[in-house]
């Protein structure tokens, strides 16, 4: 059955959207329950923080490693049934976490975890595209980026309400992957269609190059993102800040992140090309990454900045996303939007070891360069893109 989204592109299908949405930030509060649990557990084994760090950075090598086969799934078995295959997945691997007592047994269940929840994601963002008219889809992405925040901000509450003792943490992320299922089924009907056909390696390749503004927008913010909450604590004691203003100061960047999604995303929608707002983003970062050591002596300052900063970073996201769902369609969409979450992943494995190479030999200013090297080489990306005459250097 073809998607009512398809046969009617410049309507708003709320039911769809609304169970991409739901769905995926209910596993987003799962994700966020779970990564501080599974943590605090293997550290209460006596397992080292550097095994630790590598059973986590297994997550970002199984999501690079799924991202090319969401589409193929998807074609072979459709959206709805596809997704509802790794939302079990999902569920069975997060409890398998409680009964696996041999470390090496975490490893091939992170892997089948984040396999799933990779395309997970993959699909709700391509339904949600597919879903939301072009003029609005700016808004809808937006809404979509600000609910998964809240998901995300949920979890780690959740956590500190059921602690990491028993079966209890695990039955409850277990009961929130699962109900995820719900609102999927709910609107199976309007589900896109992914047709059949060639998704060779190299045919998904070409994905990450055919629109280079919207993947190299994720890969720059999974990198400043990853790289920068992991660091600022460091960055933040080294110029002065006690570790619990440090700590505000991130939740200030999360704040800009939930608060400004939909106002950006809406900005977008008033825009002909939304590489000019994607310009101004990497520009924001630029000049708030340049700001941030003049400005750290008084707090305050310092937290409205990382508001603003926060907020308009994470937009590369959401405005990424919809230039992407703007340019293409149908199953290069799709194949696209894996293509979107592979780069965010390679961010995610580039930012922390850049930025942290950057402060062993630089010191503490090497944190803000090696932002600022991500901003520069994205802006100078998008002017090469957006001017006449320069676009041929990149194809």
């Amino acid at each position: 059955m073809q998607s009512q989204s398809v046969r009617d592109p410049d309507k708003l299908h709320w039911l769809p959207i609304s169970a991409a949405i739901s769905s995926i930030s209910v596993v987003g509060i799962a994700i966020g329950l779970g990564m501080p649990l599974l943590s605090v557990i293997l550290e209460s084994r006596g397992v080292s923080a550097t095994m630790i760090g590598l059973n986590t950075a297994i997550a970002g090598v199984a999501s690079i490693v799924a991202a090319p086969f969401a589409t193929p799934l998807a074609a072979r078995f459709g959206v709805v049934w596809t997704m509802l295959g790794m939302i079990l997945l999902g569920a069975f691997a997060f409890v398998g976490f409680y009964f696996a007592t041999a470390f090496w047994m975490w490893f091939p269940l992170r892997v089948a975890l984040h396999i799933a929840l990779t395309v997970l994601f993959i699909l709700s963002e391509f339904w949600i595209s597919t879903s939301a008219p072009p003029h609005r889809r700016g808004f809808v992405l937006g809404l979509y980026a600000t609910v998964l925040s809240l998901g995300f901000a949920g979890g780690p509450w959740l956590f500190a309400q059921l602690g990491s003792q028993g079966f209890l943490p695990f039955g409850v992320a277990f009961g929130l992957v699962s109900v995820a299922a719900i609102p999927v089924l709910a609107a199976w009907r309007e589900s896109p269609v992914i047709h059949a056909g060639d998704d060779a390696t190299t045919s998904f390749v070409k994905f990450i190059w055919l629109v280079p503004t919207a993947t190299a927008a994720v890969l720059v913010f999974g990198a400043v993102e990853t790289g920068g909450f992991a660091l600022f604590p460091i960055y933040g004691s080294r110029i002065g800040y006690s570790e619990a203003d440090a700590a505000l100061l991130l939740s200030m960047i999360g704040l800009g992140n939930v608060m400004l999604q939909i106002p950006m995303g809406m900005l977008s929608d008033r825009v002909r090309d939304r590489r000019h707002i994607l310009l101004g983003c990497a520009t924001v970062g630029l000049v708030g990454t340049i700001l941030m050591p003049y400005l750290a002596a008084d707090w305050h300052i310092m937290a409205a900045l990382l508001f603003v900063w926060g907020g308009v970073v994470a937009a590369l996201y959401t405005i990424g996303l919809a230039h992407l769902g703007s340019r293409l369609s149908g199953r290069d969409l799709a194949s696209a939007n894996a293509a979107f979450v592979l780069c965010y992943g390679l961010g995610m494995v580039l930012g922390p070891q850049f930025i942290g190479i950057g402060m062993d030999l630089f010191g503490t200013n090497g944190f803000g360069w090696s932002l600022a090297i991500f901003f520069a080489a994205y802006i100078g990306l998008v002017i090469c893109r957006v001017v006449p005459g320069l676009r041929r250097y990149l194809g």
